[in-house]
């Protein structure tokens, strides 16, 4: 039924002849929005502007939208994926940093091959788990 449903919509959606451009999600801060705030500042990410417990932020061409809630259930499900001109370069400067001995509940892990190409992990201090890939332009 529910394929049924996703072809009907996706039949729907080639008629649209505007094109989206750019996807910014919200991701939950956790118990700490500030401190969250300091983390993603020590792994590359800069404050463009903050309001009413919303904050965005931007990498490069990668940004999104660091909201003060704290919701263990949606966080330690959430997945998030952002590239990077060269991983093992990013991988090496995280290692210089060392961010994980700074913010509590923060890891990492090293870049590994997947079928889908190379990623490194790590989880932030709201639990939402990141991807970060090399860009394959």
């Amino acid at each position: 039924m529910w394929l049924r449903k996703w072809r009907s919509f996706s039949a729907v959606e080639a008629d649209v002849k505007t094109q989206a451009t750019t996807l910014y999600p919200f991701v939950p801060s956790g118990p700490n929005f500030a401190k969250s705030l300091e983390f993603f500042e020590a792994i590359g990410f800069h404050k463009e502007w903050e309001s009413g417990g919303i904050a965005g932020l931007r990498f490069g061409g990668a940004y999104f939208l660091l909201q003060n809630i704290d919701i263990p259930e949606w966080q330690k499900d959430q997945m998030i994926t952002f590239e990077v001109t060269d991983l093992e370069a990013y991988w090496t400067e995280l290692q210089t940093k060392n961010p994980a001995a700074s913010f509590a509940g923060v890891k990492f892990r090293a870049p590994e091959q997947f079928p889908w190409g190379r990623e490194l992990h790590f989880i932030d201090p709201g639990g939402v788990c990141w991807h970060v890939r090399e860009s394959r332009a």
